[in-house]
């Protein structure tokens, strides 16, 4: 197996009556991208690194945060993980990336990053579930789009996605705010790339009803649209999936909501594929 070098640091949490796992903030070192990028690993009360193996929920943040966001917008994860008996793995997606590998700038390579460099370590270092039955992933707004995306891409690692606030077909937003140039070159010049990049476009490779999928998504969102757009491709495939609609606008307090509904869901997976 392929060895990576990274740093790990833990931040003990005082006692308190919901938390009772550990926070541990990982440096893993990118070969691909020749950095060193952080991220956050919760683990339950219960962990035990002899014992039976946890599932694992991969959350993806959004644009412009890191992989301390989630832990700021939905603290209750310290709690979920005690809950539902998991560990929450929180990646850094750079600041723009949309964890593409950018088909315009060779320093971008956030796919390859958490498919091939981040999970194997997360399976090395962790007493983890190591096949795509334990395995979830999520994320807000630019990570709900990379969450579907890396899970669509790499079928046998994702046994279940989701999306909150996700932005799910990059095309109708040729001027935004979120340097998508940067990622997927100029669209009158890279159009196909847009194309080729934005999620909706691969529902066909999400047929089959082998991924567990989730999208939620506020009704005053500006990614609403492009919710509904996913939510009717996948209807016209006949793909399983849950999709929710809930009074809200594109911020924290959303997602921070959200994520409880979509972790229940996630659960009901993992202790569904446990008892096959």
């Amino acid at each position: 197996m392929r060895k990576f070098f990274f740093f790990l640091s833990i931040c003990a949490l005082a006692p308190a009556p919901t938390f009772g796992g550990q926070v541990d903030t990982l440096h893993i070192f990118s070969p691909s991208m020749y950095k060193n990028i952080g991220c956050l690993v919760v683990t339950p009360d219960s962990y035990d690194a002899a014992g039976a193996p946890y599932p694992v929920l991969y959350l993806l943040h959004g644009y412009s945060g890191d992989y301390a966001g989630w832990l700021n917008d939905a603290p209750q994860l310290q709690a979920h993980a005690d809950t539902y008996g998991m560990l929450i793995v929180c990646p850094d997606g750079g600041f723009d990336s949309w964890y593409f590998d950018s088909p315009v700038d060779s320093s971008v390579r956030y796919e390859t990053h958490i498919a091939r460099e981040l999970i194997p370590l997360i399976d090395e270092r962790y007493n983890t579930r190591a096949t795509r039955s334990g395995r979830a992933i999520a994320g807000l707004s630019m990570g709900g789009h990379g969450a579907l995306y890396l899970a669509a891409r790499n079928p046998g690692l994702f046994g279940a996605a989701g999306s909150m606030a996700g932005g799910l077909d990059l095309r109708p937003f040729r001027q935004n705010n979120w340097d998508l140039e940067g990622v997927l070159g100029a669209p009158d010049k890279h159009w196909a790339n847009w194309e080729s990049h934005s999620v909706i476009n691969l529902a066909p490779q999400l047929k089959s009803g082998s991924l567990a999928i989730i999208i939620d998504c506020g009704t005053g969102d500006f990614f609403l649209d492009v919710n509904r757009n996913m939510h009717a491709e996948l209807l016209r495939n006949g793909t399983p999936h849950d999709y929710i609609e809930r009074p809200g606008g594109h911020s924290g307090e959303y997602w921070g909501s959200a994520v409880d509904t979509q972790i229940v869901f996630f659960d009901k997976f993992f202790r569904r594929k446990t008892r096959r």
